[in-house]
């Protein structure tokens, strides 16, 4: 799956489908070049393991959903957006998103400059979108827009075109931002879903790019789903080891390929159109074949 059930044996982390992140979109807004817009998925309505539906809820209460932002190509976090949600009441629920920047930017960002406050969840068919100053924020249930045959995946990759997700839901946290809150350049973006325990904050899920986490059994996954990028050249060998078994790498090409696949950040420049894997990612980009291909060489 693109980020789908990213937790031990196709669990959720932490074993919570609401800090499960699932796809990560980053492309100009249409008919506007001067903005983007910026989703992050997580919370899928189904699980892998089971026929049962996932809670409905749509965000875990006081949880961080957090954009991640690189303005400099060091892999480390420049600007992050955080989104908090309340407890859900009455079958409604609200989120609070802030803003941090520079050496704020890098922890949790459970503080900073709130910049939406309040926020309609948007449990059904109507989007309710709020307005703030010159950004625009949604968040609620969503038609899930990642395809892929999953079944036809788990049956030694005997593809039918079956499409698992065509009925399937995510929760959505869009940002429209002006390209200026970016920096007006090439940046790197990436998400990351942190659980609160007690007194302390713990990193459940992270990722920029689709389909990582396939490489990382065992303990090695969740050593993955708690790091940071600017550490990923560690899992370069983890990368490799994979792609030689499925792909029939040499270990030198191997490596090489790894070494595009991280760290795990999703490039996006505004001023350039949009083309996965080099830049941003639309919401129908056929990501899995690109993949794939790399994948099985």
């Amino acid at each position: 799956m693109s980020h789908h059930a990213s937790g031990p044996n196709f669990g959720f982390p932490r074993g919570d489908a609401r800090l499960d992140m699932t796809d990560l979109y980053a492309f100009p807004k249409p008919g506007d070049p001067s903005k983007s817009i910026i989703i992050l998925n997580v919370h899928p309505s189904f699980r892998l393991d089971s026929p049962e539906l996932t809670t409905s809820e749509p965000f875990k209460p006081e949880a961080l959903y957090e954009l991640k932002i690189d303005t400099n190509g060091d892999a480390v976090a420049d600007i992050c957006y955080s989104v908090q949600f309340a407890s859900t009441e009455n079958g409604k629920q609200t989120a609070t998103v802030r803003r941090a920047q520079g050496a704020r930017a890098v922890s949790f960002c459970h503080v900073g400059e709130v910049i939406v406050e309040e926020a309609p969840v948007s449990f059904g068919r109507e989007a309710l979108v709020t307005k703030a100053g010159d950004s625009c924020f949604f968040c609620g249930w969503r038609s899930d827009p990642f395809f892929f045959d999953v079944n036809g995946n788990f049956n030694h990759m005997q593809f039918t075109g079956d499409d698992f997700f065509k009925d399937k839901n995510v929760c959505s946290i869009v940002l429209e931002l002006p390209n200026s809150a970016l920096g007006n350049k090439e940046v790197g973006i990436w998400t990351r879903t942190v659980d609160k325990a007690a007194e302390a904050w713990v990193q459940a899920d992270r990722g920029g790019r689709p389909l990582q986490a396939v490489f990382l059994p065992g303990e090695k996954r969740e050593d993955y789903l708690s790091g940071e990028p600017a550490n990923d050249d560690r899992f370069i060998g983890v990368f490799a080891h994979e792609l030689e078994h499925t792909g029939g790498y040499t270990p030198e090409n191997a490596k090489g390929v790894a070494r595009k696949l991280l760290p795990d950040i999703l490039p996006y420049d505004p001023r350039e159109p949009v083309r996965y894997p080099h830049n941003g990612r639309t919401l129908t980009d056929d990501v899995v074949d690109v993949f794939f291909s790399m994948y099985t060489n």
